[in-house]
C-alpha cells in the first residue's frame, strides 16, 4: 500500500506502489484491477504489470462491410476471428454502409445535412455544387431559360414563374386593406 503524503501533508498526494519508483504523486491514480496506487508514468495497466489487465481493457474492431463497431472480448480471440463470426451473423448488413450521393452524373459528392440541397422544380435532391437547376440537369425547367437566368444571377425555377407572370398573391391578401 501506498505511504500518502508528506510530513507536513499527510492527506496530500500519495507514493507510488512500483517497487522501483516510490515518486510522490500528488494527483495518484488507483488501479481498478490491482487496486494499488501509482503515478501518472505507471497509471497503466501495462506500465504496473496488473495482474488483471486481459479483464480490464475493452477493444472494439471496425467492420468494413457494414461500419459496425464489434466489441472484442478476451475469449473471442484475435480480430480476424470476431470479424468472420460478424460476417456470418445476420447483423452485418452493407447497404446500411452505402451513404447517399449526388445524383449528377460525375459527381461523387455525398449527401449529408449541410450539404443537401432539394431542386423545387423536380424534387431532386443534390449537392450544393450543383443546386441549381441548370447544374443538374432539371427537368422542371428548359435547359435555354435557366442558362438565361444563371447569367443574370438567378435561380432557373424563379425565372420560370417571372416569365409566366410572376408572384400572385392569394385573393384574401390581395383584398386586404390597411388603415
Amino acid at each position: 500500500m501506498a505511504r500518502r503524503g508528506t510530513e507536513a501533508f499527510p492527506n496530500l498526494g500519495a507514493h507510488c506502489d512500483r517497487e522501483d519508483c516510490n515518486q510522490l504523486d500528488f494527483l495518484p491514480f488507483d488501479c481498478d484491477g490491482c487496486g494499488r496506487t501509482f503515478c501518472a508514468e505507471h497509471r497503466t495497466y501495462w506500465d504496473h504489470g496488473c495482474p488483471r489487465a486481459g479483464d480490464q481493457g475493452r477493444t472494439v474492431v471496425v467492420c468494413e462491410a457494414c461500419g459496425d463497431a464489434i466489441e472484442r472480448r478476451p475469449g473471442d480471440g484475435d480480430e480476424a476471428a470476431v470479424l468472420e463470426a460478424h460476417a456470418r451473423s445476420r447483423r452485418c448488413d452493407p447497404a446500411r454502409k452505402r451513404k447517399p450521393r449526388c445524383p449528377v452524373p460525375r459527381c461523387k459528392e455525398t449527401l449529408t445535412f449541410s450539404n443537401t440541397s432539394g431542386c423545387k422544380g423536380c424534387g431532386q435532391k443534390v449537392c450544393l455544387k450543383h443546386r441549381f437547376p441548370a447544374d443538374h440537369g432539371c427537368a422542371g425547367v428548359s435547359p435555354a431559360r435557366a442558362a438565361a437566368a444563371r447569367r443574370a444571377g438567378q435561380c432557373g425555377h424563379d425565372a420560370q414563374k417571372k416569365e409566366s407572370g410572376g408572384w400572385k398573391l392569394p385573393p384574401s391578401v390581395r383584398n386586404l386593406k390597411i388603415f
